[in-house]
């Protein structure tokens, strides 16, 4: 594929996420506007008399009609400010450069996990082609598909957490080692949400890779089925592979977002729990722009990286 071609379609991409990105931020602000409590009431407390709650609003700027708010809103999204934090006394920004390392480094591990769990079982069901590994491959991606990150999370916690000791039952370590170490429980907890979906999908691409010619004359020129399968069908398959990974990043982030609750990592998730709980608008706002816009982001690199290995696939609209 020609690079200025790649170059006219990422900028044509780019350009069309704007409105995306606009529908996000205005459905994000609206429904916090009709969300049902008051910010300043909230950090105020019960006991908070009319007169403070309404000059606390008027400090933080709840007091001005709704397109003010709006237009403002907006504004600070163009220049990347998304205002202060009512509860948290410090810039959105700030809160969102402590907290999202946590939650993309948890998204990445599980990632790795989803991966390094759904290929040999793809595999294994693609080479054997027997009732048996068909079967296993059923039961297992039907047991973990119905069972929600939370339940897998803390399950996970009571098995490997506390009754082995091998893993630690929450927190986020002080260094990257120990980063990593933390997020392995997690990580598998939110890998297997988009694990049954990778698996068959990739046996059913593996299958009909196997069904193709090339690797009909690859097989009667003695090649074995595993072989073929490895070396052949599976270059194909690993690009349906990509795209849905792709696809499955919203389940990603929805799965982190629960985990990170869980496992008490002090991530996007736990954040954006406070965040709601305290009726804090610009937090909770902020965080739904970011993960709007890396879901787009990750839909966009997706499509490149799916064209740039299958030079089949023309990047058109």
């Amino acid at each position: 594929m020609e690079r200025a071609n790649v170059g006219k379609y990422i900028a044509r991409r780019i350009f069309l996420m704007v409105p995306i990105v606009l529908g996000v931020a205005t459905l994000s602000f609206v429904l916090m506007q009709l969300a049902p409590g008051d910010p300043a009431a909230a950090y105020l407390g019960d006991k908070a008399t009319p007169e403070a709650v309404a000059q606390l609003r008027h400090a933080w700027g709840l007091d001005q009609p709704f397109l003010i708010q709006y237009v403002q809103f907006l504004g600070g999204l163009v220049i990347g400010d998304f205002g202060p934090s009512f509860i948290f006394q410090t810039s959105v920004l700030e809160l969102l450069k402590l907290r999202m390392p946590a939650t993309l480094m948890l998204m990445l591990v599980s990632v790795i996990f989803a991966v390094a769990i759904s290929i040999p079982i793809s595999l294994w069901v693609a080479a054997t082609k027997s009732p048996t590994s068909a079967i296993v491959s059923r039961i297992f991606t039907a047991t973990v598909q119905g069972m929600p990150a939370f339940f897998v999370g803390t399950l996970l916690i009571l098995v490997l957490g506390v009754n082995t000791g091998l893993f630690p039952v929450g927190g986020y370590g002080r260094n990257l080692g120990e980063h990593l170490y933390s997020l392995v429980l997690p990580g598998i907890a939110v890998a297997l949400t988009i694990c049954p979906v990778l698996i068959r999908s990739l046996t059913a691409a593996l299958n009909d890779s196997l069904s193709a010619e090339y690797t009909n004359f690859a097989m009667s020129k003695g090649l074995s089925r595993s072989k073929t399968v490895t070396n052949y069908a599976f270059r194909n398959a690993g690009i349906t592979g990509i795209s849905i990974l792709g696809i499955q990043v919203g389940h990603l982030v929805g799965g982190a977002l629960i985990v990170e609750n869980v496992f008490a990592i002090p991530g996007a998730g736990s954040l954006l729990m406070q965040s709601v709980l305290a009726r804090d608008y610009n937090v909770v706002q902020a965080l739904t722009v970011v993960f709007g816009v890396l879901v787009v982001l990750v839909y966009l690199l997706t499509d490149i990286i799916y064209s740039v290995v299958d030079p089949r696939v023309r990047l058109g609209g």
